[in-house]
């Protein structure tokens, strides 16, 4: 009997591995859009407004949702890619190639520099949590060191040079986080009708209000999540007969975000606002948390925040050769020297901020205010491409994926033009 137990548990956790894997490229998204600064963004909205800005989340998903399946389709459907269709298909595509791939590289390069720092700050703070003799002076120069581990660690695994290699690890750290932090909001479970109210359209009339609305879709609807995904699905090699599978993908990859922003945005709200305790930074969870959660629940959630870390470094060193690659001849070559090469050039930018000791709070959102802008661009590309019969058949975008794409459109030029408003303030 005791074997048979064994056996029926081994099966069970096989079935979610492989469930896992079959939503690789979902997968792949949730590494892009939920990082540090997206922690740090949730939580610091949960700690200063409640779940007033759910609403903005739960739009910013289901609109993913809706661009990831526009991209999806166009890519098993035609087995082209992204940047490569904007420059051959499109008038005016080089230049709209060049401001696509230029945009999103800078914004990927300048969020991972502080994505690096928070994850070395995490590991620091975690261990100082239960060795409080492990701090002083030499803080500095451990934060650096495991900064620079932490870099050559990915940058290592990324010379293994497989698409499903790649997936793999990122399911482990997508799987950490997300049990981290559902179990974290269980521990501080805030009132329900509070976050019945958050689904109400309202933007907090504070300094800085219009700056997390615009960081909170900035992060959500992260360009790179779409425009990389042609690419990635031509890595796990889907094609025509895949479309309900990358449709399966697209959705699951939308309702993971969902789940895992939302835990975010609820264990902050349980456990902080409440209390009238707001945050900067995600170390400040550490101390905040600590006297209504415990240690260990604390660190529950720091490791949720290290696994965003984590699951975010890993495809943004990839980033530059996914859309060098595809702007070039729409093809993905994780063994090229080009790859490597422009992955280890991402490596040395990633360092900048732990080298200079610098808190990258700030700059983090303002990232996620500047990929906004180049949000509705990248919407309308894709709104043209899928409409176009010679390129779809059958395929072409239907009245509802049209309705969504025009949607979305629109929203993300509110949000742009929310996020220009929201940095002329700053000046």
């Amino acid at each position: 009997m005791e074997q048979e137990s064994k056996t029926g548990n081994s099966n069970f956790f096989q079935k979610i591995w492989l469930w896992m894997l079959g939503i690789g490229p979902g997968i792949f998204c949730i590494g892009y859009t939920i990082g540090t600064g997206s922690v740090t963004s949730m939580a610091k909205a949960g700690s200063e407004f409640g779940m007033q800005l759910l609403w903005v989340l739960m739009l910013s998903c289901v609109f993913a949702w809706v661009l990831m399946e526009a991209y999806g389709r166009y890519a098993v459907v035609t087995g082209q890619t992204s940047i490569y269709s904007f420059k051959t298909k499109l008038k005016g595509g080089k230049l709209i190639s060049f401001l696509v791939v230029g945009g999103i590289i800078l914004a990927q390069w300048n969020s991972l520099s502080g994505i690096l720092g928070l994850s070395a700050n995490a590991i620091y703070e975690m261990v100082t949590l239960f060795f409080p003799g492990m701090g002083g002076g030499n803080a500095y120069w451990i934060i650096l060191g495991i900064a620079i581990a932490l870099i050559l660690i990915m940058y290592a695994l990324l010379w293994v040079g497989q698409y499903t290699f790649f997936e793999k690890v990122l399911v482990i750290f997508v799987t950490i986080m997300g049990v981290s932090f559902i179990i974290s909001m269980f521990v501080v479970l805030p009132d329900p009708t509070e976050m019945a109210k958050g689904l109400l359209p309202s933007i907090p009339q504070v300094a800085g209000g219009k700056l997390l609305v615009a960081a909170f879709v900035g992060t959500t609807m992260a360009a790179p999540t779409f425009v990389v995904r042609p690419l990635l699905m031509k890595g796990k090699g889907w094609g025509p007969a895949n479309t309900k599978d990358q449709s399966k993908d697209a959705l699951t990859g939308a309702v993971l975000m969902l789940i895992i922003n939302l835990s975010i945005m609820a264990a902050a709200t349980g456990a902080l606002h409440a209390e009238g305790k707001t945050i900067d930074k995600v170390m400040d969870m550490v101390y905040l948390l600590e006297p209504v959660a415990g240690k260990f629940a604390v660190a529950l959630f720091m490791t949720g925040a290290l696994s965003a870390g984590l699951s975010s470094v890993f495809p943004i060193l990839m980033v530059a050769p996914l859309l060098v690659a595809d702007y070039k001849e729409g093809e993905l070559d994780t063994n090229s020297v080009r790859f490597k090469v422009l992955t280890g050039v991402a490596c040395i930018v990633g360092l900048t901020v732990p080298i200079l000791g610098a808190n990258p709070i700030f700059a983090q959102i303002l990232t996620q205010v500047a990929a906004v802008f180049v949000l509705p661009l990248v919407i309308a590309c894709i709104m043209y491409l899928v409409n176009q019969k010679s390129l779809m058949g059958e395929h072409k975008a239907g009245l509802l994926l049209n309705i969504g794409l025009i949607a979305a459109f629109v929203f993300a030029c509110i949000i742009s033009y929310t996020g220009g408003l929201a940095l002329l303030e700053l000046l």
